[in-house]
């Protein structure tokens, strides 16, 4: 299960103080202030300022719930408020996501009028199907109204949760309810997490290398690109191996014009994203096409064979086994998703799906299954990771006159797929090769 980040900082504001009411003489004077356990009072009520909030899931940073309570006259001593989860386990993803999981993953503080943030510990509810975890927040001092603000701060991994109700109830030291209420939040997918958004790397023909990252908004724009660094020309080829990620995540391999095969690294610095370079071999010359499948790379030589070569280690690959040939009827061969996508000489994309049924080196893939046609307007292909807000891997695509597409993945009966296209950018003709 995905680790649940929740921050819960809760500001109590405790007003209009309660005194007692002189009945009259030094005996009436000196009487007791009537306990709510002792009076058949109905409890106050709970409610939400400016109805359900909304809470994003992903970098935009808390959502706050604020909540006002009023506690019927004559309470006195301290109150504690318990917050409940009121969502069905039912709807709860698998995975393993049990409510000592979810207990387990909350971080959770509280402040009282001011004062410096304590821990809260949420607990599971035995049996609690509705309700599933819990959470007491420290006593305070009774007062006819308790103002509260509660705040979720939520990662993208957490959008799981959707709609639910917060419960809310005050009960005071005999433990008799003296208010109660609920609040609706709704808990919507915002900006992913560097780590989960796509980048983009293209050189242009003096042999820089620039970088495009995802900005994790809903039309799939890209930020504005920054230079990696020069001397990429000396590459006749290169190729990403693994999905590089606005977190600076993401390897690459590079063959030069002798024929040599460079690995670079990730650095997991998105300023200065590849490790210095390490050699992985001669001889890749031979090959017009080189790929990355998930699994290692795959090669085409000039006959059309195709190579499988498995990766044993970040540099190291096991010795090559032959796939098959008739992959000369191929323009554009590119890494996407969980395997390949191929585009032949009538402009038709095919996608070929690492295999899941007795995978061996030389059995790699699946049957192809078509994706459709037209595809001949793009001179570039690039297999990425989520390059919008949608969750999914995509494909970028440029067209002959520089315009950029995003084609948004979808799992279908054969895994991924490309879909629907956005526009992200325009201009990319100064672009030799783009990954």
């Amino acid at each position: 299960m995905a680790r649940m980040r929740v921050g819960l900082v809760l500001a109590t504001a405790l007003v209009a103080g309660i005194a007692p009411v002189a009945l009259g003489g030094a005996a009436a004077a000196a009487a007791p202030a009537v306990n709510r356990a002792e009076a058949a009072v109905e409890p106050g009520t709970v409610v939400q300022d400016g109805g359900r909030t909304k809470v994003w899931a992903g970098e935009e940073g808390p959502g706050t719930v604020r909540l006002r309570a009023s506690l019927p006259a004559g309470v006195t001593g301290p109150v504690t408020a318990t917050l409940g989860l009121a969502k069905p386990r039912s709807t709860w993803p698998g995975g393993g996501t049990t409510p000592d999981r979810v207990a387990a993953g909350m971080v959770t503080t509280s402040s009282v009028d001011g004062s410096a943030p304590t821990p809260l510990t949420w607990r599971p509810v035995d049996g609690g199907e509705e309700e599933p975890i819990v959470a007491d927040l420290p006593a305070v001092e009774a007062r006819t109204t308790l103002n509260y603000a509660v705040t979720f701060d939520m990662s993208s991994a957490d959008r799981w949760f959707g709609s639910f109700d917060l419960s809310v109830t005050l009960r005071d030291a005999r433990g008799t309810v003296v208010s109660q209420g609920t609040a609706g939040v709704d808990v919507v997918l915002g900006t992913p997490e560097a780590a989960l958004r796509g980048a983009v790397h293209a050189r242009d023909k003096a042999g820089v290398l620039w970088r495009y990252e995802a900005t994790g908004s809903a039309d799939g724009k890209l930020t504005a690109r920054k230079r990696v660094g020069g001397g990429w020309g000396a590459y006749t080829a290169i190729v990403p191996v693994g999905r590089a990620t606005a977190s600076g995540q993401g390897d690459v391999v590079a063959r030069d014009k002798d024929g040599v095969l460079w690995y670079y690294q990730g650095s997991g610095n998105p300023d200065a994203p590849f490790r210095t370079r390490v050699r992985v071999g001669g001889g890749w010359n031979v090959y017009t096409a080189i790929a990355a499948d998930g699994h290692g790379l795959v090669a085409r030589d000039k006959d059309g064979v195709l190579w499988n070569y498995v990766r044993e280690g970040r540099t190291t690959f096991q010795p090559r086994v032959r796939v098959g040939g008739g992959w000369n009827v191929y323009t554009r061969i590119s890494g996407y998703a969980d395997g390949l996508v191929a585009r032949d000489a009538a402009g038709v994309l095919w996608k070929y799906n690492s295999r899941t049924v007795a995978p061996s080196s030389s059995k790699p893939f699946d049957a192809r299954a078509k994706v459709g046609g037209g595809w001949n307007v793009y001179d570039a292909l690039a297999g990425t990771g989520d390059l919008g807000r949608w969750n999914h891997l995509d494909l970028l695509a440029r067209t002959t006159g520089g315009d950029v597409y995003v084609y948004q993945g979808r799992t279908s009966g054969f895994g991924y797929v490309p879909t629907t296209r956005t526009k992200v950018g325009h201009g990319w003709n100064i672009y030799d090769i783009v990954l």
